[in-house]
């Protein structure tokens, strides 16, 4: 019997910034920031090292099991994957194969099952090549047909519903064919595009241009988004969390 009954949850992402060694007075700030964020499903980007996750968890369970946690090795020096609390099932974590381009210091896409409650969908995360010149940017297109195309093909053969969330580092009405290649308006809303205000980046002080995170929904899936419910959690300055 499924622990979860409700007709409603909580995905979120956080990019743990684990590029750079995290100490453990950090850890023990991002796991209480993931409680008070009190998810369902959290896609964690740039886990590293591997072990990471798991001390993380046991923080975030220490009183009390209440998190599981899925990861892959995304590259040779990051590693992306998902924790839940107990009862959501995820399953059949996989690669989109060629997201990394051949590359291995580029980052593949992962996919995942998920069911919670009444919910059910695929859930794609991304970490795509940063950098705002035109090459960084064509090599973005590449990135995003690769997983565009897979989103079409989902889409056709089964019409699932499918949540797209990561760091794009993309900017609206600057990386239009990023956008495009994405799955475009058609096949895709982006709801951060839409439903958030004020300021999200580093980059600008404020504005819609400054979206470089991405949370997108498969059209027939918009049924159930709830408007205005699409949050950033600014943990700078919150309880010393880190960014």
């Amino acid at each position: 019997m499924d622990r979860f009954s409700q007709f409603t949850a909580k995905v979120a992402l956080w990019n743990l910034a684990g590029f750079h060694t995290i100490s453990e007075e950090k850890m023990k700030l991002q796991a209480l920031g993931l409680k008070i964020l009190d998810a369902e499903l959290v896609a964690l980007i740039e886990v590293r090292p591997m072990s990471y996750i798991e001390r993380l968890v046991d923080e975030l369970n220490k009183d009390g099991e209440i998190y599981d946690f899925a990861i892959k090795q995304q590259n040779e020096d990051l590693n992306i994957g998902f924790i839940f609390k107990i009862g959501v099932k995820v399953d059949n974590l996989e690669f989109i194969e060629a997201s990394d381009l051949g590359e291995q210091s580029f980052r593949q896409a992962l996919m995942a099952d998920v069911k919670i409650g009444a919910l059910d969908f695929k859930v794609i995360a991304v970490h795509l090549k940063s950098g705002r010149d035109i090459r960084f940017q064509n090599l973005r297109d590449e990135q995003y047909k690769v997983i565009g195309n897979k989103i079409a093909e989902l889409r056709d053969a089964s019409r699932e519903d499918i949540i797209l969330l990561g760091d794009f580092n993309m900017i609206p009405g600057q990386d239009v064919s990023n956008l495009y290649y994405l799955g475009g308006p058609d096949t895709m809303d982006f709801v951060s595009c839409w439903n958030l205000q004020g300021r999200y980046s580093h980059i600008l002080e404020k504005g819609r241009a400054n979206l470089l995170d991405g949370f997108a929904i498969s059209r027939t899936f918009f049924t159930e988004y709830i408007r205005g419910s699409l949050r950033l959690f600014p943990t700078d300055g919150t309880r010393g969390l880190p960014r």
